[in-house]
């Protein structure tokens, strides 16, 4: 493009020429040397310029930028006329795009398409928009580009049209008051919308007004505001306000104004006073508590801070501290009020001497006010004072049972108003049982029906009553006294054994023990400890039972010799600690099973009564009875089902579990070990020690000498059988080593013919329906019992 059509790539600037800058200079410059080459151009032919124009490399089009001034107030105006160099025969179409024309804000530049004038269509603002970058084209009139677009810059021209502007319309600042020369403040800001690249934004601070004496100075560039000298009170002037300015062209351009707002910060740097020297107040005697008067004080430094609020003290008149003093943290005054009762009959007026200070200490230098003390003068009036009981609550004692009428105390009250005596009279105001009667003028009070304990009206073995004193002045006055009457206990319960019943391993040291308990209804000191023990009457209980005690309630019951299974009946003596003790005996049963391994009970039955030790003896007794029955139920059957087999194993009692014959003996006495006793223990037979070993005691000491009876020698015919167990009896019946009950031997050689056969044919013959056990009674009275069981 050019400016002319024989001028390619020149931009023209309309009124100007080629003086009006460089860009337009170079255009001109380059003007003949435009038309030189077009006109060689034209006069050249094809085949040569087609030549020519595939060995030459194109220039860009180029455009330097454009600038207007902002604000330009003569619209339309002409910026530039574009050019281009490649003329058609029916012309060129011209079009710019970018901002401001096709895009946002639309409408401020245009272009004559036909003569490519670009024109200026409104007033433009730096402040929004600052440059512009347009894109132009050339076009045929079939809508074909001539040449690439080429970029078209219009730079805004900034005017000084925004004045400074400050951040806040307020700036506020504290200073403590006295503060040095110097110290600084705050800094204040401001803003121009000017380019800052000129001095059109170049902003100065001054103070414009601040009052009160040139206190405070600002620094013109950074907008700093710092103290100037010294006479900061804040008692004097406890706000400034500073009027600044803001100057654009470093101060001489265009202005705005801000306020700042400088606050002086409080110290103790004055001392409280008293409003006056003397202060006169009235109170009525016997309030406490309450308020007698004010004394009002006044501080200089800011109401409501630590430096204002006041500490008062009373110095003299008050040795006994009757009355006390605060602050009131609203008003600063000093509260005085009554601490302890006033009695207008032993002193009718006070003279205090009360002081005052800050609760801070002044600042160094701040002397002390003269007037800092005060004088307070008390009165004390006279009022009717109510009866008071001197002893309250009065504590009494009575045995418990005591019968009606008897006197249980006098609790009577005074009437400290001892100037105009009154007569007082009584009256029960609380008494939930009805158990006293008062008399209205005495004070004493009786009882009227029997005291006792337990009752739902006790507390801890305390009966709580309240008596009212009435005067008899106008209004009459009352007073409530509060009598605790102690109902001593008496010991008239014996202790009971709890539970009465329980279950124990026949082992000594595998379990066989037994916690016991009591309970008492009498209260402390007549209950517990309790003292366990057996009867002293039954003494053979000691070789076979033993009562140790294990806490103050409880005591352990323990087998000393190895025990049949069954019920026992222990009578045991139950002692409590009260004075005079009171003890009782009572039926302990007990029942002793089995031992297992782990010490507990194997056996199902006596199972079941360790675990609920509460069962009574005649249902232990039923529970034996049906297990008794249904274990030989089972036994019967199983002899119908086996059709008549003999048992040809040896031992059949130690593979018996669970013998019916084991169960169903007679153990009439409690002690064990009378030799009238015509059981068996056999659980020696089920268990036979090793051959040639005799059978131990159970209850023998350890290493406790071999019987007599180990050495003998077995019976040598079938007819020795009686013979040999005789004397193996006797021997151990005097063997004293032993129990003096039968003990079971182990008879380990039957002999050959016997008439009886072997003992394992007992068991074993229960498969043969008509098995006869009459020979049993041959053998002697123990094995009768067999016999009659299994007899016809």
């Amino acid at each position: 493009m050019c400016c002319h059509s024989a001028v390619p790539a020149v931009i023209v600037a309309p009124g100007r020429g080629c003086a009006m800058g460089p860009p337009l200079l170079l255009a001109c410059l380059l003007a003949p040397l435009c038309a030189r080459d077009a006109s060689a151009a034209l006069g050249s032919p094809p085949g040569w310029r087609h030549h020519e124009g595939s060995r030459r490399v194109k220039r860009a089009w180029v455009i330097p930028p454009i600038s207007i001034s902002e604000n330009h107030k003569r619209i339309p105006h002409l910026l530039v006329q574009i050019k281009s160099d490649k003329q058609q025969p029916g012309g060129v179409i011209y079009s710019i795009k970018g901002p401001g024309v096709d895009e946002e804000p639309l409408g401020i530049f245009s272009i004559d398409k036909f003569s490519g004038k670009v024109f200026l269509n409104a007033t433009l603002d730096r402040e929004q928009n600052d440059r512009f970058r347009l894109k132009a084209f050339a076009l045929d009139l079939g809508g074909t580009t001539l040449e690439d677009p080429t970029d078209l810059e219009i730079i805004v021209v900034d005017q000084n049209d925004n004045r400074p502007l400050f951040r806040h319309d307020v700036f506020t600042g504290r200073v403590v008051e006295g503060a040095a020369p110097g110290t600084c403040v705050l800094t204040v800001e401001a803003t121009d919308a000017d380019d800052p690249e000129t001095d059109n934004a170049a902003l100065r601070f001054s103070i414009l007004e601040q009052g009160h004496g040139e206190m405070f100075s600002i620094n013109a560039s950074s907008g700093e505001i710092c103290t100037t000298r010294d006479g900061l009170d804040r008692e004097a002037v406890a706000v400034y306000n500073l009027t600044l300015q803001a100057a654009d062209m470093s101060g001489d351009g265009l202005t705005t104004t801000a306020t700042a707002v400088i606050y002086l910060e409080d110290i103790n740097d004055n001392a409280p006073e008293f409003t006056k020297e003397e202060f006169s107040m009235e109170v009525e005697e016997q309030a406490v508590g309450v308020e007698v008067g004010r004394v009002l004080v006044h501080d200089k430094d800011l109401a409501g801070s630590p430096n204002w609020a006041a500490k008062f003290t009373i110095l003299e008149g008050d040795p006994e501290g009757a009355f006390a003093i605060r602050t009131d943290p609203h008003t600063n005054d000093g509260v005085l009020s009554v601490a302890k009762p006033l009695d207008h009959e032993v002193r009718d007026r006070f003279q205090l001497t009360v002081s005052v200070q800050n609760q801070r200490p002044l600042e160094a230098g701040v002397a002390s006010s003269p007037r800092a003390v005060a004088t307070v003068r008390v009165r004390v009036r006279d009022v009717n004072e109510a009866p008071v009981f001197r002893e309250n609550p009065r504590r009494v004692s009575v045995l418990e049972g005591t019968p009606p009428g008897t006197a249980v105390t006098t609790y009577t009250a005074s009437d400290p108003d001892t100037r105009r005596p009154q007569t007082l009279t009584y009256a029960l105001l609380y008494d939930p049982a009805g158990w006293l009667q008062l008399d209205p003028r005495s004070g004493t009070v009786r009882t009227q029906r029997e005291l006792r304990d337990p009752s739902a009206f006790l507390q801890g073995g305390w009966y709580i009553a309240l008596l009212l004193a009435r005067d008899d002045a106008d209004p009459p006055l009352s007073a409530t006294g509060t009598l605790s009457i102690e109902i001593v206990e008496v010991n008239d319960h014996a202790p009971q054994l709890q539970p009465p019943s329980g279950a124990v391993c026949g082992r000594p040291g595998r379990g066989g023990t037994l916690l016991l308990g009591a309970n008492d209804r009498d209260r402390p000191p007549h209950g517990a400890p309790f003292h366990f023990q057996l009867s002293p009457q039954h003494p053979q209980l000691a070789r076979n039972w033993s009562v140790t005690r294990f806490n103050v309630t409880h005591a352990v019951l323990a087998v000393l010799a190895e025990l049949p299974a069954g019920p026992y009946s222990l009578p045991l003596l139950l002692r409590d600690s009260g004075i005079p003790p009171r003890e009782q005996q009572q039926l302990l049963n007990v029942s002793v099973c089995p031992c297992g391994r782990d010490g507990l009970c194997e056996d199902g039955v006596l199972a079941a009564a360790t675990a609920g030790v509460g069962v009574a003896l005649e249902a232990l007794v039923v529970i034996a009875g049906s297990a008794v029955l249904l274990l030989m139920l089972a036994l019967l059957g199983a002899a119908q089902v086996r059709s008549r087999r003999r048992a040809q194993r040896r031992g059949l009692l130690q593979r018996w579990g669970d013998d019916v014959r084991d169960n169903v003996l007679n153990y009439d006495e409690q002690g064990g070990g009378e030799e009238d006793q015509d059981a068996y223990d056999l659980t020696q037979l089920r268990h036979p020690p090793p051959h040639g070993r005799p059978p131990l005691r159970r209850d023998a000491p350890l290493r406790s000498a071999t019987p007599p009876g180990s050495s003998r020698r077995p019976p040598r015919g079938p007819s020795d059988i009686e013979d040999f167990i005789n004397e193996g009896l006797e021997a151990a019946d005097s063997d004293p080593s032993v129990p003096p009950y039968d003990t079971a031997l182990i008879y380990d050689y039957e002999g050959s013919g016997s008439a009886g056969s072997a003992l394992s044919s007992i068991v074993s013959s229960l498969t043969d329906g008509d098995q006869d056990y009459d020979y049993l009674r041959e053998w002697g009275p123990r094995f009768r019992r067999l016999a009659d069981l299994y007899g016809p």
